[in-house]
């Protein structure tokens, strides 16, 4: 099976994703390795980088390329040049360079600047024998990678016959949830399936989860408590040593590390678990992650962990009030579903993106405009011109997923250069996609369209001119405004809003003389950790650290109340 043209097993269905093997010289050893995955793969060895582009070029409009497998030595391209070449034509597959042993260590100094870039995404020591699980781990880990964003079988099925705000909002909350959403006509076989189950087909979206319930939501709240349950769950009667309040990385830290060391916890998140960092589409720079994760798939495991060790998570509920307690007596934290009774209580409810401000785009929210990343309405974008607003991290990392599927993905920022504001990891990976563009001191002042987004006006903030462009997709990620409106007004803030901890805490509220702990608030029991505290770093690894540092001071403070 060395010719090139013939497959590992015999061609299964269209519906299975291939996964193409660039192997002129060592085939017999990757074909072998590869003979696990062909009951879900459809596993195809070329020679050449000019075969596996004909290869590419002549599948049907239909196929799905998961994975692409190259040796180092390829004998009419440089294997970097040939990736390239492969990714205009399947820009979703993920891509994996394996070297023979004989070669590994000679040519690693010069292809592995290529992951620092985007131009592949693992650099693999071919396997030297069976069982090498370290291999196949990364190999399982791009398929899983890639499924994500393709999945073959939805958890969740939102029967909608349009596309509206509500729709996308279910959808975008059930990706982050770790859980694939399909959004079907009411005429379609599952469409009719669903319905038929329902009983009602008055309203949309009808949504059917886990287990075939299905419900008629008319928010994202509803589903939520569907599939999660409300706070008034708990017994009221009982009360909890540690509340989290928001399941972002500094709230899921502070879950993991509470209740693995024997604090009975819960975590109320008014949204999806990961709070922004979850709707990040690749996180290349956490600590431990040398191939990145997607924000999903981290803020999904640290919840499993926090699981594990018995947090209890009830997501869709915002929080409406937090009513300190006495001395000796616990906080209340109030949500529409019910209130839980605390011990101690986090709040890491983090930031929101700072609103465009513009009319005529708000209207269109979830109708071609996404505040955030929003990593499930990539799809929608195949062949289409966007638009990111941003010039942050979450900006860039939107803007490399987005052009897997768009035809343009243009980058506004305000300021005259985007390397003042983003890791150079990403300015450099953005810059090996042709793509995108970064458009500088720009600002957008205008939108519309008929029922979706479809043009923007855009002031270049040097001659002050306004332009039109055609706009199919924005993606707004402006900055940080804190969540905290709900806070009591006993906890002090800067003047943008932010909880002040430790020794930024006004002395008026220090006791005997004496500022509260680093991360306490100015009310003894309550602490804040993550973005939403001023000061903070604004990075998931900052943000996770504060979550796991609050917990000794959570019982340092429980060690010292009266039960």
């Amino acid at each position: 099976m060395t010719d090139g043209q013939s497959a590992v097993h015999e061609p299964p269905g269209p519906r299975d994703p291939l996964i193409i093997l660039c192997a002129p010289n060592h085939a017999a050893i990757l074909e072998r390795q590869f003979l696990r995955y062909v009951e879900d793969y459809d596993v195809r060895t070329t020679t050449s980088s000019a075969e596996t582009l004909d290869l590419l070029r002549g599948l049907d409009a239909d196929a799905q390329v998961a994975l692409l497998v190259a040796e180092t030595e390829i004998p009419d391209d440089h294997v970097l040049r040939a990736f390239h070449a492969w990714r205009s034509v399947v820009p979703r597959a993920r891509r994996i360079v394996t070297a023979h042993y004989d070669q590994f260590r000679a040519r690693a100094d010069e292809l592995r600047p290529g992951l620092a870039t985007g131009k592949y995404d693992a650099y693999l020591l071919m396997p030297r024998g069976v069982r090498d699980e370290e291999f196949h781990s990364t190999v399982t880990e791009m398929l899983s990678d890639w499924g994500s964003t393709a999945p073959v079988v939805p958890s969740i099925h939102i029967v909608s016959p349009r596309l509206d705000a509500l729709t996308s909002a279910i959808r975008d909350w059930a990706y982050q949830m770790g859980m694939p959403a399909d959004v079907v006509m009411p005429d379609s076989e599952t469409g009719r399936a669903v319905l038929a189950r329902h009983g009602d087909a008055s309203r949309f979206p009808v949504v059917s989860a886990l287990g075939g319930v299905t419900s008629q939501p008319s928010s994202v709240r509803d589903v939520a408590g569907t599939l999660y349950g409300a706070p008034d769950d708990i017994d009221v009667d009982k009360v909890v040593d540690l509340v989290v309040v928001g399941a972002g990385p500094a709230g899921l830290a502070a879950a993991v590390y509470g209740s693995s060391e024997g604090l009975s916890t819960v975590v109320l998140e008014s949204d999806a678990i990961g709070g922004q960092a979850g709707t990040s589409s690749m996180i290349r720079n956490y600590l431990g992650f040398p191939r990145g994760i997607s924000g999903m798939r981290l803020s999904q495991r640290a919840r499993s962990q926090a699981i594990r060790f018995g947090t209890r998570f009830f997501t869709g509920w915002p929080v409406e009030e937090l009513v300190p307690g006495a001395p000796g007596s616990p906080h209340r934290v109030v949500t529409g579903g019910g209130e839980v009774h605390a011990r101690a209580v986090v709040v890491a409810t983090g930031v929101d993106y700072r609103r465009l401000g513009i009319d005529a785009v708000e209207e269109l929210v979830g109708l071609g405009v996404h505040y955030g990343a929003a990593v499930s309405a990539a799809p929608e974008m195949q062949d289409r011109d966007v638009f990111v607003v941003g010039g942050g991290n979450s900006a860039g990392q939107a803007a490399l997923h987005l052009a897997k599927y768009a035809r343009s993905v243009t980058i506004l920022i305000r300021r005259p250069d985007i390397a003042e504001t983003m890791s150079d990891y990403l300015v450099r990976e953005m810059r090996y996609v042709a793509s995108i563009t970064v458009r500088t001191c720009s600002q957008v002042v205008d939108g519309g369209g008929e029922g979706r987004l479809e043009w923007m006006a855009i002031r270049d903030l040097v001659t002050d001119q306004v332009t039109r462009a055609q706009a199919d997709g924005l993606f707004l990620l402006l900055g940080a405004e804190p969540k905290c409106d709900w806070l009591p007004s006993r906890i002090c803030r800067d003047r943008n809003g932010f909880v002040l901890t430790g020794r930024d805490v006004p002395k008026d509220y220090w006791l005997d003389g004496l500022p509260p702990a680093n991360l306490a608030t100015s009310v003894p029991g309550l602490f804040a950790a993550g973005d939403i505290r001023a000061g903070s770093m604004k990075r998931v690894a900052a943000a996770s650290g504060e979550g796991a540092s609050v917990v000794p001071l959570v019982h340092a403070h429980l060690a010292a109340s009266p039960h």
